[in-house]
């Protein structure tokens, strides 16, 4: 594998000394479960004016924990440097990064622009080429928003080496719980990426479920028992301001999530015994009926065109899942393994669905191909449930609970290839993963 790398190495740079019509990016193959990460060093950057010391280090920080967190990096650290960077524009001394086999090295530096900016600008090389991977690049932002530039480094970075689509900087909105588990506390929140950031968006009055972002990530829409029974709300991020949909006397809602363009959700309705799939304009007006089995049809997702829906229900007997078009009709089963399917949800890339699967006692955190097939079992507990996409449809982030009276649910994500398996955010349920930040 390592001699692989470095052929892909070798042809990229080619690549780069080519005339830029002609370039590509740098890519290395990620898909294989056993690949030894890139080790990479990232000294701290450069305090290019009075008050940035502090932002140098941690934007640094940030910047190789976001890398190391993806598993396809190991970071060389700073005890091991034979020397370090003293001048953004200072020429890299190739030879002593060479010799601790740090592959990748990246620099940066941070200056402070009026009462409130800061300014990040930083560079990429390839080690033992002895090249620079790209163009440089600089970010201008407040100062609280520091964590956010390093993300968008870390993102640069990630993407020039892997040639996969950014995700760090990015958000998720769970179920924070706390308290016993007979009377566990639940609310709404956001945080960054990597668990930083934390805010409250509801109090702990009442049960809620499954937030779920809208496409600009700016809303976010949710369940909620306040009422006693299951209702809609769609809550503004900004203002914390809300407003209740799918509002129907004697029905139960839930399940909801938005159409790609933002203008409609989807979501289940149960009439008497009977739950269906509904579609609504966020603005109101008629509810569209989209399934009239009479049966439970629920977790509805949407492909990234909007074209089609993916669905859990059990009108073969257990639940399973089912392909249908967005405006009804229809659908098409598409799990035909052992064991109950849930909880779908589209990649972001139209590739893959993940799922629950529950089989033999156990649970699963799964992916396979639109059609149902090319089916692969992620993770597997005593019980890992609702899926989530990251922004590049590389990670998924899900709810693990352990077993015993007093379990409790912890945020693991997971690689698609089924490695990297690492926790996140402990007290939390329900995740879902915003878009990139704008």
């Amino acid at each position: 594998m390592i001699h692989r790398f470095f052929a892909l190495i070798s042809l990229a740079l080619i690549a780069l000394m080519a005339p830029a019509s002609a370039q590509e990016p740098l890519r290395i193959e990620i898909d294989n479960p056993n690949i030894e990460p890139l080790p990479f060093a990232v000294p701290n950057f450069i305090a290019e004016t009075a008050g940035a010391d502090q932002y140098a280090a941690d934007l640094a920080r940030v910047v190789a924990a976001d890398l190391t967190g993806s598993g396809l990096f190991r970071e060389i650290p700073s005890t091991a440097f034979i020397s370090g960077v003293t001048s953004f524009d200072s020429p890299v001394q190739f030879s002593d990064w060479k010799a601790i086999n740090a592959q990748a090295l990246v620099t940066g530096s941070v200056s402070t622009a009026g009462d409130d900016q800061i300014v990040v600008k930083f560079r990429l090389f390839d080690v033992f080429s002895e090249n620079q991977l790209g163009e440089g690049l600089q970010f201008v932002g407040s100062r609280a928003g520091w964590r956010r530039m390093a993300h968008k480094v870390a993102d640069a970075v990630y993407s020039r080496i892997t040639g996969e689509g950014a995700y760090f900087d990015s958000r998720l909105v769970y179920v924070s719980e706390s308290g016993p588990k007979n009377a566990r506390s639940k609310r709404i929140a956001i945080m960054d990426y990597d668990g930083a950031n934390n805010q409250f968006l509801t109090t702990d009055q009442s049960i809620v479920l499954a937030p779920r972002f809208s496409p600009d990530g700016n809303r976010v829409i949710y369940t909620s028992y306040e009422t006693g029974f299951p209702k809609i709300y769609i809550l503004d991020i900004g203002t914390v301001s809300r407003q209740s949909l799918a509002d129907q006397p004697g029905t139960m809602s839930f399940a909801p999530r938005f159409a790609p363009d933002g203008q409609s959700v989807i979501y289940s309705l149960t009439t008497g015994s009977n739950t269906d799939l509904y579609k609504l304009s966020v603005n109101g007006g008629a509810p569209q009926q989209l399934t009239s089995d009479p049966t439970i049809e629920t977790a509805p997702s949407f492909a990234p065109d909007g074209s089609q829906i993916v669905f859990e229900s059990d009108r073969s007997g257990t639940p399973q899942l089912y392909v249908m078009p967005a405006g009804g009709g229809a659908a098409t089963r598409i799990s035909f393994g052992q064991g109950r399917y849930g909880t779908p949800v589209w990649s972001p890339r139209g590739d893959l669905i993940a799922f629950t699967k529950q089989n033999r006692g156990r649970f699963h955190i799964g992916v396979m191909n639109t059609d149902g097939s090319g089916e692969r079992l992620l993770t597997a507990s005593f019980l890992d449930e609702g899926p989530t996409w990251a922004p590049n449809g590389r990670v998924i982030m899900f709810t693990r609970e352990t077993a015993g009276e007093g379990g409790s649910s912890t945020l693991y994500s997971v690689d698609i290839s089924g490695r990297n398996l690492r926790p996140i955010k402990q007290g939390a349920s329900d995740p879902n993963w915003s878009p990139l930040l704008q």
